[in-house]
């Protein structure tokens, strides 16, 4: 491995991480030695990479580096294609529209010998099973969800009894035969999972509800069984 590329993967490994991570943990992901990584984390700080921590104590890094995208490699281009390909099939129109303006984007800045890539890619979504008709306005949903603002519904359950509802919007899944809404629901002081298709009304409000997002839907992966995703 050449120096600029222990450079991008000691970069990589730290972006991947929230907490602070060891140097000696570092050094083993990378199959270098404690003095090379101390070195190499030197080399970052001169590039101007914000990388706090110090030896005993881990590392990790504060955002604002921005990494190039022509430092993909063939396989995050790949997974880019592929992501994007799965959202432009699965998610609703501004959503898909986002997702390949999104990887034009990438492309327009990717080196010529990269750009290819793109385009020849074999890693092919299949085809789904078709989601039922949905009327709820998922950009609206998605809206609430970055801003912690309730949402008022009006909710058909599996027996088609209609319930007015006041809900905390945290999350939204997209599984090939529907698309969920993870929310705390105030009628049932309880979290719950609305199928978007059975939201017959759907009224945005400016109430911010009163807990964050992330401290939500940490207790519901808890509450579910749902492991954290993996740093």
């Amino acid at each position: 491995m050449s120096r600029s590329e222990r450079l991008l993967a000691l970069l990589q490994a730290l972006r991947r991480r929230r907490r602070p991570v060891s140097g000696r943990v570092l050094a083993q992901e990378l199959g270098i030695s404690l003095r090379t990584l101390y070195r190499d984390i030197a080399s970052l700080h001169a590039q101007g990479a914000q990388v706090e921590g110090e030896p005993g104590l881990g590392y990790v890094l504060r955002p604002g580096f921005m990494l190039p995208p022509m430092m993909f490699s063939e396989e995050e281009i790949e997974a880019l294609v592929l992501g994007s390909r799965w959202v432009a099939k699965r998610a609703d129109d501004p959503l898909a529209a986002a997702a390949r303006n999104a990887l034009a984007k990438i492309a327009a800045v990717l080196p010529d010998d990269l750009r290819p890539h793109i385009d020849t890619s074999a890693l092919l979504v299949g085809p789904g099973e078709a989601i039922a008709a949905d009327g709820a306005d998922l950009p609206t949903i998605r809206r609430a969800i970055r801003a912690e603002r309730k949402l008022g519904i009006v909710y058909l359950d599996s027996k088609g009894i209609r319930s007015r509802r006041t809900i905390w919007p945290f999350g939204l899944g997209f599984f090939d035969r529907a698309r969920i809404v993870l929310g705390w629901c105030e009628l049932r002081q309880d979290f719950r999972h609305f199928r978007t298709d059975r939201i017959v009304e759907l009224v945005p409000t400016d109430d911010r509800y009163p807990r964050r997002r992330h401290a939500l839907l940490k207790e519901w992966r808890a509450k579910e069984g749902i492991p954290e995703p993996r740093d």
